[in-house]
């Protein structure tokens, strides 16, 4: 008998979501929701997706609504795995999800090739796996590098 895993698959928009687009053949035979900024992704996935407001640094009231809207999230979904590529919604849903026990995935963006984007520099604390998709930034202490998915 194997154990269904519960996933919770979470990005922003833009190139953070056809990034995360790219892992979907790996959630095969797992109970998977995403979480995104955008509800048209749901055409995407065939479902409905989890929708949390986006926001950034520079608007820390909208921060703060889409933290507390990611901690309801990954409340009500309990997942047994985080997964992500960012941004800011993927850094509180590993923050939260480690909170609750959940195993936690961090695969920085393709797009910062030079150095790792500061949602993946925070991530380091928070992610049993953190992932570079640039082999010149990787770390024998993290990010590991392990491919890319563009």
């Amino acid at each position: 008998m194997s154990i269904e895993r519960k996933v919770l698959a979470v990005a922003s928009g833009g190139g953070h979501w056809v990034q995360l687009m790219r892992l979907k053949p790996l959630f095969e035979g797992m109970k998977v929701e995403f979480l995104t900024t955008d509800a048209a992704y749901s055409a995407e996935v065939g479902k409905p997706v989890l929708v949390v407001r986006d926001a950034n640094m520079w608007d820390k009231a909208g921060l703060a609504v889409m933290f507390l809207q990611v901690a309801l999230t990954v409340i009500k979904v309990r997942p047994d795995v985080v997964i992500t590529t960012g941004a800011a919604p993927g850094f509180a849903a590993l923050l939260f999800g480690r909170l609750i026990g959940a195993k936690t995935v961090w695969i920085d963006s393709i797009a910062n090739s030079e150095m790792l984007s500061s949602s993946g520099s925070h991530a380091r604390r928070f992610a049993d796996l953190w992932l570079t998709q640039w082999e010149h930034l990787a770390t024998p202490q993290g990010p590991y590098f392990m491919g890319s998915v563009l």
